[in-house]
């Protein structure tokens, strides 16, 4: 986007990251879109089913760590979850506060249906950027989340 305006032009000197960050997840969210409309679930509960089928059952606040919700959004979420069958909320017996939540049998399901075609994307998405440059991008990413992590001290995983 082009800045015609002088004056603010010379306020910023770096690019707008966090802007960057959205616009590179809507591209590549966009390629996953029509796969889970027509699976009938939406991207955040693809999320937590993605989540769960690969880790076990969380409880929610890891969940929510995971898939980046914030608590109220979580609980809305898996309520209906819930509802539609595809999760499963337990109270942890040693600890009646606390809830653990898995997917049900139509949850597990969902995933084994849609994993082939969310992986078909994957292929696409790295045919049409390379692998390489693919490789070095998760790479990249994962070394930005470590380092930016607020529960890490200060530069404690900095390599320089």
């Amino acid at each position: 986007m082009a800045n015609t305006n002088d004056d603010t032009a010379r306020v910023f000197e770096h690019r707008n990251l966090p802007l960057l960050l959205l616009q590179a997840r809507e591209r590549v969210i966009a390629r996953f879109r029509p796969a889970l409309q027509a699976a009938g679930v939406t991207e955040q509960q693809w999320r937590i089913v993605r989540c769960l089928a690969e880790s076990g059952p969380l409880e929610p606040r890891q969940i929510a760590l995971f898939c980046a919700f914030s608590s109220a959004s979580l609980a809305g979420v898996l309520a209906r979850m819930d509802d539609i069958g595809l999760v499963t909320r337990t109270r942890l017996g040693h600890d009646a506060r606390r809830v653990q939540v898995a997917l049900t049998p139509k949850g597990r399901a969902l995933a084994r249906q849609l994993a082939p075609r969310i992986e078909a994307i994957y292929r696409e998405i790295e045919a049409a950027i390379g692998a390489p440059f693919a490789r070095s991008f998760y790479d990249t990413l994962d070394e930005l989340i470590v380092r930016l992590d607020p529960g890490n001290a200060a530069g404690e995983n900095d390599p320089d």
